[in-house]
């Protein structure tokens, strides 16, 4: 929770997954749960979700994930939107997702470089549920399209 303004209570974190659910019921997609098989059941998730507020890029679907830190730097993060990206294209025929963070969040950053999202610094924003003038405010937005996610698949060789 480096990159957000506080840590979740129970309360808080129980909400969270209650908001999860309901919105996969209502959408067919949210943040999944993201586990090791046969090693660890949770840890942390993966997904798509609409992007709850007003911005000048919504309505939007973003990708997104949060992993515990003992997950981190072992590609997990990667592979795991890989499989959403195929998932929101191929399955749910998604026209584009966006992802966004702070500027300092290097790692999300590299994350959604990885998998072709493109940062469009002329969309970058602040984000409407943060006080104004908060350190954690403004936002850099990336976005990739199912025609630019074909075009990298075709243009990647086989494995």
């Amino acid at each position: 929770m480096e990159f957000f303004p506080s840590c979740l209570s129970r309360e808080e974190s129980d909400s969270t997954i209650c908001r999860i659910v309901a919105h996969h019921q209502q959408h067919g997609f949210c943040f999944f749960a993201a586990e090791l098989v046969g090693k660890a059941p949770f840890i942390g998730f993966i997904g798509i979700s609409s992007v709850p507020f007003a911005a000048p890029f919504t309505p939007a679907i973003e990708i997104g994930w949060r992993l515990a830190r003992r997950y981190w730097h072992k590609g997990l993060a990667t592979e795991g939107a890989e499989a959403v990206l195929s998932y929101a294209f191929r399955k749910l025929s998604l026209n584009e997702v966006v992802s966004f963070t702070v500027p300092a969040n290097i790692r999300s950053r590299r994350v959604m470089e990885k998998i072709g999202l493109q940062h469009h610094p002329a969309h970058d924003f602040d984000h409407p549920q943060l006080p104004v003038g908060h350190p954690l405010c403004r936002h850099v937005l990336y976005r990739l399209s199912r025609p630019e996610w074909e075009a990298a698949l075709l243009a990647t060789p086989d494995e």
